[in-house]
This record gives C-alpha cells, structure tokens and sequence, in this order.
C-alpha cells in the first residue's frame, strides 16, 4: 500500500497528458467493468456503437455526395468540355480564327469545333429525339473507353457511319451493323414544300457514357458528316474549351469572353448545369449539418455513461483520495476512460464506413431484392450506378468532430469525480 501510495503521489511531477503506470491501470479497470457493473457495460458499448454509427454514416454520406458531383463532373466534362462558345445564330463562320483564340489563351489545356443538333431518328418504325453531335477524330477518340459493342475506328469521313448511346440502341431496337435513319426537317425546298432530309447511316458502335440523358440521346458522327447532313457548309455549330482548373473556368476564359463580345456567347459548366450543381452543393451541406448532430448524440451518450460510472466509483474515488491521488490524476483517469470509448467508436466508423463504401453497389441491390423497389433508377439519378469519392480532408474533419465532442463531454464527469470529498464519503460508509 505504502508503494502505491508513493506511485500515486509522483501523479504530481507528471505531465497533464502523460498518465502513469497506476492512472492506466485504473483507466483499464474501468473500460472493463465487473460482472457486477453490467449495466454501465452496456452503456459504455452503446456509446461506441452510436459513435461508430455516426462516424460511418457521415463518411458515407459525404462520400457518396462528393462522388456524384465529381461524377457528374468528369462525366459531363468529358464529353463536353468546360466551357463552349456558341454564336448568336447558331453558325461560327469564321471559327478557324477564334479557335486559335481560344487555344491561344493562358490556362486553357485544349479547344475543338463542335456541332450539335438536336434531330430525330428512326429504325423498324421507332422513331426517337435524338442530338446529333458531330465531332473531330480526337474527341471521337475520347469514347474509346466507354464503347460497349462495335468499333469507332470506323467513323471515318463519308463513310456513313455513327455510334449511338446505349439507351438510345435498347430504346429503338438497334444493334451494331444496323443501318438507322436520321431525319433533318431543314430538307431541301421544292415546288410542293420543304422535303425532310432523310439519310441511312450504318451503326458501328455503342457507347455508355453513365448519364442516361447522354446514353438516351447522343449520336456521335464525324463532323464533315454532320455538315453534310445539316446542309451548312464549313461552319461548325460551337467550340468546346477543356482549362486546367474546372473550378476557375469563369477566371482563365474571362479574357475569351471580351474578345468574343457581340459576336458569340460563352457558357461554361458552371453556368449550362447550375441548377444541378447548386442542388448537390446544398443538400451535401444540408446532409452534412443534420448528421453531425448524430455526433453530438453519440457524445451525450458518453457523457451520461461517465456520470454513471462516477457515481458507481464514488467509494474507489474517495479511498484513491485518501491514498494521495490528485485532483489532476482523477481527471485523467476518467478523461482517458471517456475518450478512449469515443477513440474506439470513431476507428470503428471508419472502418465500417469504408466497408459499406466498397460494397455499396451490392447493398444497393440487396436492399431492392428486399423492398421490391428499384432504388437507383438511372432516369433519375443521372447516373448508372451509385458513386462514391472519399476526400481526406472531409474524412479528417469528421474524425477530429467525433474525438473533440467526445473529449468535451468527458470534462463534466471528470470534474466531479476530481471535486468528490473523501471525508463527507467514507463518513456514511
């Protein structure tokens, strides 16, 4: 006894943060309560599971937010560009010289002609809105990696050949090698009237891109076809205009839109898919404040477990007291006893978390087998399937939220145990 009581008074000469042999043995003892103290066992393992909860449900949700917006990003981006320039009347005549321009310009990575027109098209007797888009060999090169069927090494000029969307193919019923009919209704003029332009072209290729507005909709064709078909000669529709920084598109294109005043309009991402993008933004941020909420609670939890394991200790505090433990050495005991619980909690969450993430298609598909629901209708949701993209910095936010809370609400307990009078105690032992 005398030994302990020596260890216990050396709790003195310790740093605030440094415990000692006799502090972590009690610390121990209390993160492993008794037989007898079932019931502050229990709350002690709630609280770490609703701390692992918590921790695994912001990390999941943020994710999941993150990876839609980045998907819709990289997705829209890539088959889009970061900005356009688009005349006034539809037609860039003189877009040799302003897509020099535009290349020409300090932070810009890349520029290409475009054109884009919304027409109709037909196969068996279906007959679908369609956008054709006629591009240059380099962008058509850009789908390479999201070709399901088919080849577009054969989208050459004047071959007659095209690569539809995915959607687009199950919706009209076309496969590769089948020959599909696009109709332009600028036809050709004649005595009885406008005649629709009707040409057949041979389907080389099916795309998936991962947006089903984009899959529904897109027939990609080389551009000297596309001019063909739309009867407009050498001009081209829009540039599209790739910048280093997605996020400062408006900055590095500002120079572009003064020299392009008065003769065309420039339209960046932020601008042509504003309303989506400020809707993820605001339900990410909405999402983010309501569950951190579920941190705080987790951190309740570990308060009134604390205040239960004091009062239970009560007679032990009073007999350390009298045997030389400080105030400070109580405070660290039951600091440590607490943050370790939330410490546990939140490598847990992430842990699961991170577990839930990479199986989440398959939970997805569970739960609709389950429910008889179809959770993730790509009509809906944009995409095909479900994304994620974790960022570190969020991640360490929400890890420092879940060890701060739990820090804070190991004070009060903590503090009262350090307050307990070991007179007034042992008197009515």
């Amino acid at each position: 006894m005398l030994t302990a009581a020596v260890q216990i008074n050396q709790n003195k000469d310790c740093g605030v943060l440094i415990l000692t042999p006799f502090e972590r043995m009690i610390a121990r003892r209390y993160l492993l309560p008794g037989k007898s103290e079932a019931f502050i066992a229990l709350v002690a393992g709630i609280s770490v599971g609703v701390v692992m909860l918590s921790v695994a449900m912001l990390v999941v949700v943020m994710s999941v937010m993150n990876g839609f917006r980045a998907e819709l990003l990289d997705k829209i981006v890539g088959l889009n560009g970061h900005a356009i320039v688009q005349a006034y009347g539809g037609r860039l005549d003189d877009w040799e010289d302003i897509l020099e321009d535009v290349r020409a310009t300090p932070g810009v990575v890349d520029a290409s002609p475009l054109i884009e027109q919304p027409l109709l098209t037909s196969f068996n007797g279906r007959v679908e809105a369609i956008l054709v888009r006629g591009n240059t060999a380099q962008d058509i090169g850009k789908l390479a990696g999201k070709v399901v069927l088919g080849n577009l090494s054969e989208l050459q000029p004047g071959a007659g050949n095209v690569a539809i969307g995915v959607r687009l193919a199950q919706n009209i019923g076309a496969r590769v090698g089948d020959t599909i009919t696009i109709i332009n209704p600028q036809g050709r003029s004649t005595p009885f009237g406008t005649v629709p332009r009707q040409i057949g072209y041979h389907v080389s290729a099916i795309f998936e891109v991962g947006i089903y507005d984009y899959d529904e909709a897109f027939v990609v064709m080389p551009m000297k076809d596309a001019q063909t078909l739309l009867l407009i000669g050498d001009t081209v529709g829009m540039i599209e205009v790739t910048v280093e920084d997605p996020d400062k598109v408006g900055e590095i294109l500002g120079p572009v839109e003064e020299m392009l005043a008065g003769k065309a309009v420039l339209a960046d991402w932020k601008t042509i898919n504003a309303t989506l993008f400020e809707a993820l933004q605001v339900e990410r941020v909405a999402m983010a404040f309501a569950l951190s909420f579920m941190v705080l609670v987790a951190a309740f939890n570990i308060l009134s477990s604390l205040v239960m394991l004091v009062r239970s200790k009560t007679r032990d505090i009073a007999i350390m007291r009298t045997m030389g433990a400080t105030r400070r050495s109580l405070m660290k005991i039951f600091v440590t006893t607490g943050f370790t619980v939330g410490a546990i909690g939140t490598v847990m969450g992430l842990a699961f978390g991170f577990l839930v993430l990479a199986f989440r298609q398959q939970i997805v598909r569970v739960i609709e087998v389950v429910t008889g629901q179809n959770l993730w209708d790509p009509q809906i949701r944009f995409l095909s399937t479900l994304p994620s993209r974790t960022d570190p910095w969020e991640v360490a936010g929400i890890v420092t939220l879940a060890l701060v809370l739990s820090f804070l609400a190991t004070l009060y307990p903590a503090m009262k145990a350090s307050s307990t009078d070991p007179v007034q105690v042992l008197r009515y032992e």
